[in-house]
């Protein structure tokens, strides 16, 4: 008997220490192996040589756009499924975080202003072709929302096959608008022509006692909206700070280009919507 109660205890300590998760005796994974920082803190490599002193700061600010993208996009599909399965408490809640994230991305804008014209021009004949035209992250959040370009996919040639898939992927699939207009008939509110649509986004506004979850996340899209355009407002602004109105370096028309894209709406009949109210 003893000898099983030994044999139970060791059992036990073995099945213990196998499972110790917290501490350094877990030794089961590092902060550095879990986030891959020796990979991801390799991946600045700088262009300029002798290398200038600010491209380290350029690339640093692209990538983190790309890492906040890459959540968006994860948010943004979270979200549009979630209107899908009629679960409206939980797609205005990934859509109030992308809100969040929307802003940070306003807001690096300041960190890379602290660059001067000076001395982005002693990197920037070194990034041609390369451009933040050709983000394909930030063309499918593009799709995503709403606004799909099928243009795109044939005008940039520097796709690669992986990326092509993807931007066709996210031509085909439903988009965040698409989801709430099934939101809008599974509440027995027509969702067909724009005009209906209309007709059932008066209703839900002047009837939140009965559709408050639907007003709740309509306005939801709007800030996503909103928080978007207001991304584009400061790039531009600070592309014409930084270089004027010099072609891009992906052999776009720089800030005139920006500019044309300033009058995107994702969804102008929530806009509309106040007008009518």
């Amino acid at each position: 008997m003893a000898q099983e109660q030994s044999g139970a205890r060791s059992g036990a300590q073995s099945e213990s220490e196998q499972f110790v998760s917290f501490g350094e005796q877990g030794a089961q994974l590092t902060y550095g192996s879990y986030l891959s920082l020796p990979t991801l803190l390799d991946s600045q490599h700088l262009e300029s040589d002798p290398p200038a002193h600010d491209e380290l700061l350029f690339i640093t600010i692209h990538q983190v756009y790309e890492l906040w993208f890459k959540q968006l996009l994860h948010e943004a599909a979270a979200a549009r499924n979630a209107m899908s399965h009629g679960e409206l408490w939980w797609a205005q809640h990934l859509l109030q975080r992308m809100h969040v994230i929307e802003r940070v991305l306003v807001h690096q804008v300041d960190v890379l202003e602290t660059m001067t014209p000076q001395d982005f021009l002693e990197f920037r004949q070194r990034l041609a072709p390369a451009s933040g035209f050709q983000s394909v992250q930030f063309r499918e959040l593009e799709f995503l929302s709403g606004a799909k370009d099928p243009a795109y996919v044939q005008r940039f040639k520097g796709l690669t096959e992986a990326e092509q898939a993807r931007l066709r992927q996210r031509l085909e699939e439903p988009t965040l608008w698409d989801a709430f207009l099934d939101v809008l008939r599974t509440r027995g509110l027509p969702a067909g022509s724009d005009d209906e649509i209309r007709e059932s986004l008066r209703t839900a506004a002047h009837d939140r006692s009965q559709y408050a979850d639907i007003w709740a996340v309509s306005e939801a899209l709007l800030q996503h909206d909103e928080l978007a355009a207001n991304w584009r407002a400061r790039h531009v602004t600070m592309v014409e700070r930084m270089i004027g109105s010099k072609s891009g370096t992906g052999g776009s028309s720089g800030s005139t280009y920006l500019r044309g894209r300033l009058p995107l709406r994702y969804y102008p009949l929530l806009w509309g919507l106040r007008s009518e109210l």
